[in-house]
Parts: C-alpha cells; sequence; structure tokens
C-alpha cells in the first residue's frame, strides 16, 4: 500500500508541477505547442532526451539482454554518447540555422515536397507500429511485475498487460496532446533526476544483498562469479558480434540521435544553437552512467535468480520489486512511469508534428491556419495513440525479445532516412528522384533481407546440419550465425548500397538548381565555442570505458 501511496503521490506531484510551469505557453500557435515556444534551456533539453531515450523499453528491454548475455550490451549506451557529439557537432548547426521544425522539412527544402511525404510517413509508420506499442509494452510488464497486479487482481498476465497498456496510453493522449512539447519537456527534467537516482539506486541495493550489507563485498562477488558476463566482445552468436560495432551499429546509433525526428524535436525548440548544442552533449557525458542503471541491473538480478524467470525482459522490475523498500518502490514505479510517459508523449507530439506541418496543410487543405494545422495533428496523434494501444500486447509474442525486437524492426527505416539526410548534407548535384528511390526502395530491401533471405539460408543451413547428425544447441547456433549476415551488418551494406545508388542517380540525371541553406532570425545560431574541446573528452571518456571490458 505505500508503494502504491508514493507511486501516485508523485505522479501527481510532477503533473501539476509541469502544468503550474507551462500555464503562460500558447499551445494554439504552432511555434508554442510543437517548440515550446523555442525557449527551452540546455539542461532541460538534456533531461528531456535522456528521459526520451531512457524508458522502459531501453531499461527493461536492455537489462533483459545483458540477463542473458551481459554486459556486451552496453555498445548500445556508450556509443550512443558518440552519435550525440557527432549530431550536435556537424548536424545541429545545419539544421538549425535553417530553422526548421521536422527533419522532413529539410528534406523539402534539399530535394522536394514529395520526397518529404515519403520521408514523414516512414517515420510515422516507425512510431505507429514500432516504438509506440513497444514503449506501451514494456511500461506494462514492468508495472505488472513490480507491483504484482496478476496477484493482486487474481488475472492473467496478459490480461492484466492490456489493462496497464490501455491506462498508460489513456493519460500519456492526455499529456501529449493536450499539454504541448514544453509540458512534456518539463516533466521530462524533473522525472529524469528522479529515474537517474533511483536507477542508480537499484545496482545498490542489489550488491548489497550479493555481498551481505556490503556493495563493494557484492560488486567483488558478482565480478569473480560471473566473469563470462563482463566480456565486451561478443561472439558470432551473440546479439552484438564484434564486428558489427563497425557496420549497423553505427547507422543505427546516427539514425537515432542525427535524424530521429521525436529525439530532435527536444533540441529544435532550444532558445540558441549553443543550448541545443550544449544540452546534446551533456546528455551525451550522462550516458557515462547510463550502463550502470541498463546493464548491471541485469548482471545482477542473473547472480540473484539464475534461470529462475522464463521471461528475461522481467529480470529488472522483478530485481526492482525484491531490492527496493516499499516507499521506494512507489517512488521509481513513478519515475518509470513518468518516463513511459515521455517517451510516449515524444512520439505523439513529434507524429502530431509530423502529420500537422508534413502532411495535412500539403494534402488535406492547403488553406489550413496555424490552429487548424494544431488540431489536425492532435487528432491523427490520437488516432496513432490508439492503433499503438491495440498493437502492444502482441510485442509479448516477439522471439528474440524487446529489445532485439526493436532494433531489428527499425533497420528497414534507419537505413533509407540516414541515408538520405547524410547525402543531402553532403552533396549538392543528387537529385530528389534518388531520395525516392532509396526510401522506397531501401526498405523494401531490408524487408526482403529480413522476412524471404534469412530464413531461406538459415534454414537450409540447419536442414543440412540436421543431415549431417548435429543436435548440440552451441554448434547448431553457430551454424545459424554463420549462414547469414547479423542484421546490423545487412544494415551497413545496405548502407553502402543506398548511398552508392544515390551517387549514381546523381552522376547521370544531376540537379541544374543547386540548393541554398537559408539562415533564420528566430534564435542565435552562433555555435557553442567549446563544442569540439568538450565533445572531444566526452568521446575518449565513452570509449575507455567500453574498452576497460
Amino acid at each position: 500500500m505505500l508503494g502504491i501511496l508514493s507511486f501516485v503521490g508523485f505522479t501527481v506531484l510532477v503533473a501539476w508541477f509541469a502544468w503550474w510551469k507551462t500555464r503562460g505557453t500558447d499551445e494554439k500557435s504552432a511555434n508554442g505547442y510543437y517548440l515550446g515556444g523555442r525557449s527551452l534551456g540546455a539542461i532541460t533539453i538534456a533531461g528531456s532526451l535522456l528521459l526520451t531515450n531512457l524508458s522502459a523499453e531501453q531499461i527493461v528491454g536492455l537489462n533483459g539482454q545483458a540477463f542473458t548475455e551481459g554486459v556486451l550490451v552496453m555498445a548500445w549506451e556508450t556509443l550512443a554518447a558518440i552519435a550525440m557529439i557527432v549530431t550536435a557537432i556537424w548536424l545541429l548547426p545545419k539544421y538549425m540555422k535553417s530553422g526548421i521544425t521536422t527533419i522532413p522539412e529539410f528534406i523539402e527544402k534539399r530535394f522536394d515536397v514529395n520526397t518529404k511525404a515519403i520521408l514523414s510517413i516512414l517515420f510515422l509508420v516507425a512510431f505507429g507500429v514500432v516504438l509506440l506499442p513497444t514503449i506501451l509494452y514494456s511500461g506494462s510488464l514492468a508495472f505488472s511485475t513490480m507491483f504484482d497486479i496478476p496477484g493482486l487482481l487474481g488475472l492473467e498476465q496478459s490480461t492484466v498487460i492490456w489493462i496497464c497498456v490501455w491506462s498508460i496510453g489513456a493519460i500519456g493522449i492526455v499529456y501529449a496532446i493536450f499539454g504541448g512539447l514544453k509540458a512534456v519537456a518539463v516533466s521530462d527534467l524533473i522525472n529524469a533526476i528522479g529515474l537517474l537516482a533511483g536507477g542508480l539506486l537499484i545496482p545498490y541495493f542489489g550488491l548489497s544483498i550479493i555481498g551481505d550489507g556490503s556493495a563493494s563485498a557484492g560488486l567483488d562477488e558478482l565480478w569473480s562469479s560471473n566473469q563470462d558476463k563482463f566480456n565486451a566482445v561478443g561472439g558470432p552468436t551473440s546479439s552484438i558480434p564484434v564486428g558489427t560495432i563497425f557496420t549497423g551499429m553505427m547507422i543505427a546509433q546516427m539514425y537515432y540521435w542525427g535524424t530521429n525526428q521525436s529525439i530532435l524535436q527536444r533540441v529544435f525548440g532550444a532558445k540558441s544553437l549553443a543550448d541545443g548544442q550544449k544540452g546534446m552533449i551533456l546528455a551525451g557525458f550522462v550516458k557515462f552512467l547510463i550502463p550502470v542503471i541498463v546493464v548491471l541491473p541485469g548482471i545482477i538480478a542473473w547472480h540473484m535468480f539464475g534461470e529462475e524467470l522464463a521471461n528475461p525482459d522481467q529480470a529488472y522490475p522483478e530485481l526492482v520489486k525484491r531490492v527496493l523498500p516499499a516507499g521506494l518502490l512507489g517512488f521509481f514505479a513513478a519515475v518509470l512511469f513518468g518516463a513511459v510517459l515521455s517517451s510516449f508523449n515524444s512520439l505523439l507530439n513529434s507524429s502530431a508534428t509530423l502529420f500537422g506541418f508534413d502532411l495535412y496543410k500539403l494534402y488535406f487543405n492547403k488553406n489550413a491556419t496555424e490552429f487548424d494545422t494544431v488540431k489536425a495533428g492532435k487528432a491523427f496523434g490520437f488516432g496513432l495513440a490508439i492503433l499503438s494501444m491495440l498493437i502492444a500486447p502482441f510485442i509479448a509474442n516477439a522471439p528474440a525479445g524487446l529489445f532485439a525486437y526493436i532494433q531489428q524492426s527499425l533497420g528497414s527505416l534507419s537505413v533509407p532516412i540516414l541515408s538520405v539526410v547524410v547525402i543531402g548534407i553532403l552533396t549538392k548535384h543528387v537529385p530528389a528522384i534518388g531520395a525516392k528511390i532509396v526510401l522506397i526502395g531501401g526498405v523494401i530491401m531490408y524487408l526482403i533481407s529480413l522476412i524471404f533471405l534469412e530464413p531461406h539460408f538459415t534454414g537450409t543451413a540447419l536442414e543440412a546440419a540436421a543431415a549431417n547428425g548435429v543436435t548440440a544447441p552451441d554448434a547448431l547456433a553457430l551454424i545459424k550465425a554463420q549462414a547469414y549476415p547479423h542484421f546490423l551488418h545487412i544494415m551497413g551494406i545496405l548502407f553502402v548500397v543506398n548511398v552508392v545508388i544515390m551517387l549514381i542517380v546523381g552522376k547521370l540525371q544531376p540537379v541544374t538548381e543547386y540548393y541554398v541553406p537559408e539562415v533564420t532570425d528566430e534564435i542565435d545560431t552562433t555555435p557553442w565555442k567549446y563544442a569540439y574541446v568538450v565533445g572531444g573528452i566526452i568521446t575518449l571518456i565513452v570509449l575507455s570505458t567500453y574498452l576497460i571490458f
């Protein structure tokens, strides 16, 4: 009961504070609703970026992978900081100097309006079919496990997941659609502080239990008893073979931090380019601590529970339930709830932005006012939220685990989108038709690889192994891994293919009128003078942390 009371109390407090801080923002204007009136400071941006990223699907999914594979999955977090530094130093000045609101808006200026529409649709598909459902499912799984809601209500786990999904979704709709970006960002900052504090307490309490009251003794015990879990070099059968770090891993990171509308919208709401750069670089620095929250607890859970858990994605919420006192359990559940809402809200707000700015006014109502655009965006966001709530409970059937499902599904979109953005920035002669070919063809090529080629080659290899009498699980896993390239390698290969296609089209049919970037006067676009120095230091810190293991 104490846990539930502290959960409700903290949640209500955050909601009230967000309303109080944003009561003067004009949410009826596009600038106010979508970009928070371009009034966000560096610290608010950093907190919002971290919480948009560090949601339940990240915490639950990565700790689930760490439970089975160990510290090697930290590559998703440590290498993200490098992508954030590259984005802050190289991409942000190009984006923010032009005063854009969305990434598709940048694509429209560089290519044409139809290319923008295709890109907007791809983003919306990614949000509605992959990201929003996984956020809702992972949050529901966490809360149902932490509070043992199936036992409390006497219901099946699957039924409880449905109830939680629709409850979280309903609250998220109210936050995002009726509050706008600034309300989301303010609540993000509070919850980010709470999530970092609570997230560090969980491994501390877990290690203290392992070490009979001493966290340091617990760490020694964890290290000595689970040496295989502390090897960051993934083998061929792991979820991150070491070679993928230099191929698809960086493609996925640069897509997420450098072109993802739900992430960059926080930065586009900055008071100045310097504030945007500071916010993203500060968030990159905090990534140095994140593996302690999203990887170490999974290894602690493995040490404490072993193979008790049938579903690795339950490792983190089960650990939280067992190690935190009741009062702190409610507090942490509240900030985790805030993290779920943050990611859900971010995507809904970005979906409303993409539809309102990039599709509604172009194809549905060319004479729409700003108020009409915002209203249409809200209506679309509501519909997309309902769709995601219908899909979310079925994520439980994903065979490879929550986090692997997210990354593998997004590969179909991240590769062509990043290819178009990079070529759009680096070259002037590639025409719009090249971008259209890659945006459509790149998705088709990845899906053919994922749905047809991989099952065919792996199935054939396993049939041959069975005919030769090979039955050992380890041998079969190695044969399967060697039969077809890892999906991250496929992403790296297709990125190169997409870039080459665009360059060939540009050679055969170059544009006659080059794109000349405009410079906005809405914000100060002077870069932060210490961006290169601080970014370089953070990059060295992150790489050294990764190389230790």
